[in-house]
């Protein structure tokens, strides 16, 4: 009977430390995603930033490609965030 009640607790420790690691995959996949949209916006608000400097200065195209960099280098951070989320939730 005791060795039945031991293998039983076993069992339930096993299973709940799976669940709990699945959990914190989840949890650390989903904060790997919001720092990738948060650098994201960061560079994309860099990008703006530099194109009204330009601007300010007359410069219109120089401008233009100050804000496409910007928001290229923003697409390139929230695809990297994408993907280390998608490797957490693969673990």
């Amino acid at each position: 009977m005791r060795k039945m009640l031991a293998m039983i607790l076993v069992a339930i420790a096993v299973v709940g430390a799976a669940g709990w690691s699945a959990l914190a995959g989840d949890t650390k996949a989903r904060m790997e995603d919001s720092k990738g949209e948060m650098k994201a916006d960061f560079e994309e608000a860099k990008g703006g930033a530099k194109a009204l400097k330009e601007e300010a200065k007359g410069n219109d195209t120089k401008a233009e490609v100050e804000r496409a960099k910007g928001n290229v280098k923003g697409a390139g951070e929230r695809v990297k965030g994408k993907s280390k989320a998608a490797k957490e939730r693969a673990k």
